[in-house]
């Protein structure tokens, strides 16, 4: 992301907000307006960027003296974040979300879809498929995410889970799953079986919408 002040008037975030919609930006963009500006030794895209850096490996359950202990980041900016983070909760109700069709879960995972490198994530559901919570496992390269079922399913365990749904991106904008992707998902396939849980999907997706699901191309 560009420094803000050197963008032109009609790409600042505050004004795509206006101009296009919140649901155009970006995890950094949403993250700079709430921010507002920056200080004298960094600018607000630079803060930005270093708190979603800190809510893609907190999960979004990120501590406030971890949140304050990012440069730029004082008490009245942790503050803002922390109490949107709190009322997007709230209002999002994710356990009450239910997911009945493969494209249900994209609008809890579609704002990873403009990541440079891929994130494999992994949402976990109760026994009515209603999602108990969306978190990233891992954060690969450019064109590879690193993930071992062991860490996919450590969290669902705590859980309860009953089933899963797995996800990652692909920042190529090819929704296509690679060899390594049909790998990855015939062992977290096998791994579901002997814990107990479902393997509901694995899905892969892109920035502006195409996604691959496995489940729906009878790969499950």
């Amino acid at each position: 992301m560009e420094k803000v002040s050197l963008l032109p008037t009609d790409q600042r975030p505050r004004e795509k907000l206006f101009k296009f919609g919140a649901e155009y930006l970006s995890d950094q963009e949403l993250i700079a307006i709430l921010i507002g500006s920056g200080n004298k030794s960094l600018g607000v895209e630079k803060i930005a960027a270093s708190v979603v850096s800190l809510l893609d490996t907190a999960n979004c359950g990120v501590r406030a003296d971890t949140l304050l202990s990012l440069p730029g980041v004082g008490a009245a900016k942790g503050a803002l974040i922390l109490a949107a983070l709190e009322f997007a909760r709230r209002r999002l109700c994710p356990g009450h979300r239910k997911i009945i069709v493969p494209k249900d879960i994209l609008p809890l995972i579609e704002h990873y879809a403009d990541r440079k490198q891929e994130y494999f994530l992994c949402v976990s559901l109760n026994g009515a498929h209603e999602v108990i919570a969306s978190r990233v496992v891992s954060v690969g390269l450019v064109n590879r995410a690193l993930v071992h079922p062991r860490e996919v399913f450590a969290d669902p365990l705590c859980d309860r889970a009953a089933a899963v749904v797995v996800a990652h991106n692909h920042p190529s904008g090819n929704c296509m799953p690679s060899g390594e992707d049909r790998e990855i998902t015939v062992r977290i396939k096998e791994a579901a079986k002997v814990l107990g849980i479902g393997l509901l999907d694995h899905i892969v997706f892109t920035k502006g919408g195409p996604y691959y699901s496995f489940r729906e191309h009878k790969e499950l």
